[in-house]
């Protein structure tokens, strides 16, 4: 307990607000996916881009909101914390599949009603063969068949889920507010020459940012109205005067600008949750937290509006908020992604853009947060360099010691360089942060293409071409021949066939990114999410068109060290 001592404690509160959020028991929630079948139906009519806008602003003006007493902030993405809402428009496949077998799962139980069964079971018929997952398997050529049919590219979390891995640009929500984004929006739509092609389209686009700024706007809004309305029945004079402090932020961000640093911190997950509600990609991250934030905090603790224990309850709210979004992934995904993790990323520390030391007095107290909480999420990085302010990297060292997994330590030394040398501009890679488990890119610049979709499983790889390339597992011809080991006379031989063989399946992968990510792009644009990420509205397009500023994309592999070790083994033992 000395280390949970070394960075203080909950407030009573917080620790019971953790408790209840622990302890909920995480349903299958239908409410969202009821509410985008209404609004898939009532706009067939309309261009995509447009149908998940009015998707977006249907669900936000209609589902259910509360405020948990215990809660400084407000925002909720079920109807009950924990709770894992359906996005039919991805699939549907599994969910039915699944739907009696949720709570027997070995691992990543959800419970699940009969009124919520009926619920899916009556908007199943629409989503058949009418969703991402469906669209993407027709567009597959043939010769790629057997890798989908065999499962040796997961696909499963590709197929089935929406834009994240990305943090989209917080720094200029909060200074701006969404109405920056709406005024630049209106001035780009009212300039479009609609004798270029291209304008048509850039119109719809501007049309559907336009709608979801307003959706956003009208949930915030509901928001500020049920905690005012909450305020008139409240007995306790304290929570009174918060409720109502709520209801005044909440009407303010993030449409407008923030201008305090509890401004920030609702603006900052208003825009963190929508974007979850909107898609269910996961690994949607905060970006780097202590510099944006920094100016909020700064200013408040020096004209006295703040104290470090405020500052502190805030966070630890703010990451317990975080804990309450839930996904649910199929039966064969959770045998990859146990625990429904979500990958949301904080990332601290670091170097400025004019190379000196990042650490600030909210680095301090982002890590002191974090160690209160010990939660599994939000996932916090601490990114590493030679010169980091060393009494920052000994709290770092206390908060491992806590044995909850975290920080994570990112080298910058090793990864401003690859950023530079791959083309991103210097200023933008001393600007990276960490966007899911182990990724990292450039927040608010970045596309979701460039997190591999195709998951190639090295080692597997290594066996078929050990097998003249055929599948050890499934017995299927994966690729050429290249020779069987047991032929294979010198180590260098091995070598050649590996090399042959990676090359041919790297090919394939290429082929099924391409056509996920076409299907992603004409299916789900997530057009909140392309907003918020520079520079979709100035080119006109969403993320998956190439609207952000990197547009990198590059596919995954798997057992890379496993791989290594075999070869290792194989050299010494045989060779």
């Amino acid at each position: 307990m000395e280390n949970q001592e070394h960075f203080g404690r909950l407030t009573d509160r917080m620790a019971a607000f953790r408790e209840e959020v622990l302890e909920e028991k995480p349903y299958i929630d239908a409410e969202r996916a009821v509410l985008a079948t209404q609004a898939y139906k009532e706009n067939q009519n309309q261009p995509r881009v447009m149908v998940r806008a009015l998707m977006l602003q249907k669900i936000l003006e209609n589902m259910s909101i509360y405020i948990e007493d215990k809660s400084l902030i407000a925002g909720n993405q079920a109807t009950k914390n924990k709770n894992a809402p359906i996005f039919p428009e991805y699939t549907m496949e599994f969910v039915m599949n699944e739907l009696d077998l949720f709570e027997k799962r070995d691992g990543d139980v959800f419970y699940i009603t009969e009124e919520t069964k009926q619920q899916l079971r009556d908007i199943a018929p629409f989503w058949e063969n009418n969703n991402l997952r469906a669209r993407g398997e027709a567009l597959l050529p043939d010769e790629v068949s057997v890798f989908m049919e065999t499962g040796v590219f997961g696909m499963e979390g590709k197929l089935n889920a929406g834009d994240a891995h990305l943090a989209v640009n917080y720094e200029r929500i909060l200074a701006e507010g969404l109405k920056g984004y709406e005024e630049r929006t209106k001035k780009l739509k009212a300039a479009l020459d609609f004798t270029k092609p291209e304008s048509i389209d850039k119109n719809v686009f501007y049309k559907a940012v336009l709608i979801v700024i307003d959706a956003v706007h009208t949930f915030a809004n509901r928001y500020s109205k049920l905690a005012q309305d909450m305020a008139l029945t409240e007995t306790d004079a304290k929570r009174k005067e918060e409720l109502l402090e709520i209801s005044r932020i909440c009407a303010k961000v993030p449409y407008e600008p923030a201008s305090s640093f509890r401004e920030a911190v609702q603006a900052v997950w208003f825009i963190q949750l929508i974007l979850q509600i909107e898609s269910n990609g996961h690994s949607l991250s905060y970006g780097r937290f202590d510099q944006y934030m920094y100016p909020y905090y700064k200013k408040d603790m020096e004209n006295g509006s703040l104290s470090e224990e405020s500052a502190l309850e805030l966070l630890t709210c703010l990451w317990i908020k975080t804990l309450t979004v839930n996904k649910v992934r199929s039966q064969a995904h959770t045998l990859s992604s146990a625990g429904s993790p979500m990958y949301q990323n904080v990332t601290i520390g670091g170097q400025t853009t004019d190379k000196k030391d990042a650490v600030n007095e909210l680095s301090f107290t982002v890590l002191k947060s974090v160690a209160q909480t010990r939660l599994t999420q939000p996932n916090l990085t601490v990114r590493y360099h030679a010169n980091l302010n060393k009494k920052f990297f000994d709290e770092c060292i206390e908060v491992m010691k806590l044995g909850f997994g975290m920080p994570a330590l990112n080298n910058d030394e090793i990864i401003i360089p690859s950023f530079i040398n791959w083309g991103v501009k210097e200023e933008d890679a001393y600007n990276y942060s960490a966007i899911g488990c182990v990724e990292t890119a450039v927040p608010g610049k970045w596309g979701y293409r460039c997190t591999g979709m195709s998951y190639i499983n090295f080692p597997r790889v290594l066996l078929c071409a050990m097998n003249n390339g055929v599948d050890l597992t499934s017995k299927k011809r994966f690729t050429k021949g290249y020779g069987y080991f047991t032929e294979m006379e010198t180590y260098e031989d091995l070598l050649a066939a590996w090399d042959k063989t990676v090359r041919e399946m790297t090919r394939y992968s290429v082929i099924v990114e391409n056509a996920i990510d076409k299907a992603s792009e004409r299916d789900v644009p997530d057009v909140l999410c392309s907003a918020l990420t520079d520079d979709c509205i100035g080119r006109g397009k969403t993320i998956k068109e190439g609207g952000a500023v990197y547009d990198f994309i590059s596919g995954l592999q798997v057992g890379i060290a496993n791989m290594a070790d075999s070869l290792a083994a194989i050299k010494k033992l045989v060779y």
